[in-house]
C-alpha cells in the first residue's frame, strides 16, 4: 500500500470507468475487494435484507489515517496504481480505478470508520449522496469499517429494480464466497439479518475452506488439480509439492490450480463454477466451458460440477480493465486457454480414475483385446493374439486409466454385445465381405449366423480388411492379391432403411408427413407435400412430457410420503434460500424441515415427479428461486414451471436411440396434441422444415440458361 492520491487526466481517459453500484452485491464487491487489498486477515460482512437494509464490512486491514480517508472518497483517487504506465504492465491488485467508494458514496449514506497500523487515534467520516458531511476522531481497533445505509436512496428509480431480498442476498453469498474460496488463507465471515451464513477458518487450506461454505459432502469430493508450475498450485488444498503438477499444453497459462467435483456431485445450474486469474474473481466463460467439456459424458448436459481453479498469467498478458465491475477479462489467447484449462481438469479426473482413457470403444477390457486379426473364420475369431503360423504378431497395445489393457487401431476385430468378436474380414449370412464394398459400419455389425444384431460402433479403423489390417493389401489368410480399386466418392448400402409400408402421418398442428425414417437415430426425417421435415425426437418428447407434467400439477396437489425421510446437506448459498422459500417448497409439494444449520429432512415429494426424480431435486428448486447469472424465478408459479421443464427432459428418448414405426408415429401424434408443438420446455425448435423453395434454392436450380426445365 503507497499514499493515496489522484491519478492524472491521461490515466482516467484509459482506464473503462463506469457505474461500479447496480445492487447491493456490486458494493460488497468492491469494499470486499478493497479489504483484500489493503492486506486484511479478517474480513467480516454483514447485510440487512439482502443489503438493502444495510451492509457493513470490517477488516483487519493497514487503516487509513485522517488525510487518506477523506482523499479516498474523491473520484479517481487510489493508492493501487501511480499512471498508465501501471495500468498498461499489468495491475497486481484488485482494485486500481479509484472509483468505488466515490460512487457508493454518491447513492447512499455512507460512514468510514478507520485506523491506520500503530496509528493512535481513528477517524470517522460521513458521505451523504456525495457530500462529505463530517469528518471526527474515533476510537475503533486498527483496520476499517465501512457502513452503508439507505442504498439508492437518493436515487429511487434504480432502487425500484432491486429483486427480492432472498435473491439480492443470493448475490451477496455469491460475491463473498467467491472471494473467501479465492483467499483461504484470509478468515471471511457472511451474516445476514444477524445471522451467520459461513465463516472460513483462514487457515490458508482451501479444501477446508470449501468445507466451510458448500459443505462436507462437496469438499470430499473434491479432486485436486495442479497443472504447470506456478504459486497457485498452493492452493489446491493438498500437502503435495506444489511443483509436481501435471504438464500444461502450450498457452498463455503458467498454471492451472484448485478443485473440481466428482462428477457425481453436481448442480443444475453454472453457479458453483468459480475461476480466478490472479487471484481475482472473473466470469470467464472460456475456462468454464473448458471444464465442462473435461467432464464429456460422465456428467449430463444440464448438470454442472463444482469447480474452483485459479488460472495463473503474466500480468501483461491480460486485460482487467474491459468492464466496469472488473467481472470480464479478456486474454490473447483465448483458445489456448480453453485447451489448457481442459486439459488440466481432464488429466486430474483420469488421475482419479474418474475418465477412460482414449482406447476405441469396444476394447477397453482385458477379456476383448486378444483378438487375432489373421484368422478369417468366426470361429476362430476369439483366438489369442499370439504369433500364428502365418507369420502375423500381435498388435501393439495400450493402458487404459484404469490399467486394462486395450489394443491400439491398429486391431481390426470387431466385439459384439454378447461378448462373441468377429474380425473385419467374416463374411456375412449375404455372401459379402463386410469392408470390402464401402458397406457402413452398421452394416458390418452383422453376426456370423446371418441375424441383423447391434454392435458397439466401431471406429474408423475397423472398415480396412482383415488383409490391410495385417499390413499390405491381400486375402484374409495373407496370401497376396489383385489391387482393389479405390472407392467411389459415395458409395452406400445395397438396402433402403424403411418406417413400414404406410407411413403417412395427418396431423392438425404440425404438417402432415410421409415418414422416411430416422438420420443417425436422433432426427425423424419426413416428406411433406411442399418440402422436408427434421424432428429433433428428444426436443419433441420433451414438449409431450412437460405439457403432460403441466397438466398433472395444475390439479390438486398430491404428494407422495418417502418411507425414510432424507436429511440433505446443502450449501450455504441454498440454505439461505431455504430459509425464506420453505413454505413455497411445500406448496409444490416438498415438505421439508430443518434437520441443522446447513441440513434439511425431505419426507414428501410432490405426486407427479416422484417416479422421476428423487429428494435431491429440492437443491435444483431451491436453485430456481435464486438463479445462477441470470434472474431468479419470483413467485412459486416460475419455480415450478422451471422444475417441469427439467423433470420433462429425464425421461425422454434420447438422441441415438433407433425408434419403431410405431413409436415414431405416436410420438409424433402426442407431439401435435400439444399447445406448443414447435419447442422443447427450454426454448430449441422441436421442428425444421425445409421447403420446396429453399431445397431448390440450395440446389441452384434456377440457374441461368436452366431455362425452367424440370429435371
Amino acid at each position: 500500500m503507497t499514499d493515496i492520491q489522484q491519478l492524472d487526466e491521461r490515466t482516467v481517459e484509459r482506464i473503462a470507468a463506469g457505474e461500479v453500484v447496480e445492487r447491493p452485491a456490486s458494493v460488497v464487491k468492491e469494499l470486499v475487494e478493497n479489504a483484500i487489498d489493503a492486506g486484511a486477515n479478517r474480513v467480516t460482512v454483514a447485510v440487512e435484507r439482502g443489503g438493502t437494509e444495510g451492509i457493513r464490512v470490517t477488516d483487519d486491514g493497514v487503516g487509513m489515517d485522517r488525510e487518506s480517508v477523506q482523499r479516498a472518497v474523491e473520484q479517481h483517487t487510489t493508492s493501487k496504481i501511480r499512471d498508465i504506465a501501471d495500468l498498461e504492465g499489468g495491475v497486481g491488485t484488485l482494485g486500481f480505478r479509484g472509483e468505488a467508494l466515490h460512487a457508493i458514496g454518491a447513492v447512499s449514506r455512507l460512514t468510514i470508520t478507520t485506523r491506520p497500523r500503530g496509528g493512535d487515534v481513528g477517524t470517522e467520516l460521513v458521505v451523504e449522496g456525495g457530500e462529505v458531511t463530517a469528518v471526527n476522531p474515533a476510537g475503533c481497533p486498527e483496520g476499517t469499517t465501512i457502513e452503508v445505509d439507505d442504498l439508492f436512496y437518493n436515487v429511487p428509480a434504480r432502487r425500484k429494480y432491486l429483486k427480492q431480498a432472498s435473491t439480492e442476498f443470493a448475490h451477496v453469498n455469491t460475491i463473498a464466497t467467491s472471494y473467501a474460496l479465492a483467499n483461504p488463507d484470509v478468515a471471511v465471515t457472511l451474516e445476514h439479518d444477524g445471522r451467520e451464513t459461513f465463516a472460513t477458518t483462514g487457515q490458508g487450506d482451501l479444501r477446508e475452506t470449501v468445507l466451510s461454505v458448500y459443505g462436507r459432502e462437496v469438499a470430499q469430493s473434491m479432486i485436486a488439480v495442479r497443472a504447470g508450475a506456478s504459486p497457485g498450485n498452493r492452493r489446491s488444498g493438498e500437502q503435495s509439492d506444489p511443483q509436481s503438477g501435471d504438464d500444461l499444453p502450450d498457452g498463455p497459462l503458467d498454471g492451472v490450480s484448485g478443485l473440481v467435483s466428482h462428477p457425481e456431485t453436481n448442480r443444475a445450474g453454472r453457479e458453483y463454477l468459480s475461476t480466478y486469474v490472479n487471484g481475482r474473481y472473473v466470469r470467464a466463460k472460456t475456462a468454464h466451458d473448458a471444464v465442462v467439456d473435461a467432464y464429456g459424458t460422465q456428467i449430463a448436459p444440464d448438470r454442472y460440477p463444482f469447480a474452483v481453479l485459479f488460472l495463473d498469467v503474466p500480468a501483461g498478458d491480460v486485460d482487467v480493465n474491459v468492464h466496469p465491475r472488473k467481472m470480464e477479462v479478456r486474454f490473447a489467447d483465448d483458445e489456448g486457454v480453453r485447451e489448457q484449462v481442459r486439459t488440466a481438469v481432464e488429466d486430474a479426473l483420469l488421475r482419479e480414475g474418474l475418465l477412460r482413457s482414449s482406447a476405441p470403444r469396444g476394447r477397453s477390457q482385458p477379456e476383448q483385446t486378444e483378438i487375432s486379426p489373421s484368422r478369417s473364420s468366426s470361429a476362430d475369431a476369439s483366438t489369442s493374439a499370439t504369433p500364428s503360423s502365418d507369420g502375423t504378431e500381435d498388435r501393439p497395445t495400450e493402458t487404459t486409466a484404469a490399467g486394462d489393457t486395450a489394443s491400439t487401431p491398429a486391431d481390426a476385430g470387431a466385439t459384439e454385445r454378447d461378448g462373441t468378436t468377429s474380425t473385419a474380414g467374416d463374411t456375412t449370412a449375404s455372401g459379402r465381405t463386410a469392408g470390402d464394398d464401402g458397406s457402413t459400419a452398421d452394416e458390418r455389425a452383422e453376426t456370423s449366423g446371418g441375424e441383423t444384431g447391434t454392435a458397439t460402433p466401431p471406429s474408423d479403423d475397423r472398415s480396412r480388411s482383415t488383409g490391410e489390417a495385417a499390413g499390405g493389401s491381400g486375402t484374409p489368410d495373407g496370401s497376396p492379391t489383385e489391387d482393389v480399386p479405390p472407392a467411389r466418392k459415395f458409395s452406400g448400402g445395397h438396402e433402403q432403411a424403411r418406417l413400414g409400408e404406410k407411413p403417412e402421418a395427418n396431423h392438425d398442428t404440425l404438417p402432415s408427413m410421409r415418414v422416411l425414417g430416422q438420420l443417425h437415430e436422433t432426427y425423424v426425417v419426413a416428406e411433406t407435400d411442399d418440402g422436408l421435415v427434421l424432428i429433433d425426437q428428444h426436443a419433441a418428447d420433451e414438449r409431450v412430457n412437460y405439457e403432460r407434467l403441466q397438466a398433472e400439477f395444475a390439479g390438486e396437489t398430491t404428494t407422495q410420503a418417502l418411507a425414510d425421510p432424507v436429511d440433505l446437506e446443502l450449501t450455504a448459498r441454498e440454505a439461505a434460500v431455504f430459509e425464506e422459500r420453505s413454505d413455497a417448497l411445500a406448496s409444490l409439494g416438498f415438505h421439508t424441515a430443518r434437520t441443522g444449520e446447513r441440513t434439511v429432512e425431505v419426507r414428501t415429494l410432490p405426486g407427479v415427479i416422484a417416479d422421476a426424480a428423487g429428494p435431491d431435486i429440492v437443491r435444483d428448486v431451491l436453485g430456481a428461486f435464486v438463479g445462477g447469472e441470470s434472474e431468479a424465478a419470483t413467485t412459486v408459479e416460475e419455480a415450478a414451471d422451471e422444475l417441469l421443464g427439467d423433470l420433462a427432459c429425464y425421461p425422454s428418448v434420447t438422441g441415438n436411440t433407433s425408434l419403431t414405426e410405431g413409436s415414431v408415429r405416436d410420438l409424433l401424434a402426442a407431439l401435435d396434441d400439444c399447445d406448443n408443438p414447435y419447442a422443447c420446455p427450454h426454448g430449441r425448435p422441436t421442428v425444421i422444415e425445409l421447403d420446396r423453395s429453399e431445397l431448390e434454392d440450395r440446389f441452384e436450380r434456377d440457374y441461368p440458361g436452366h431455362g425452367g426445365r424440370r429435371e
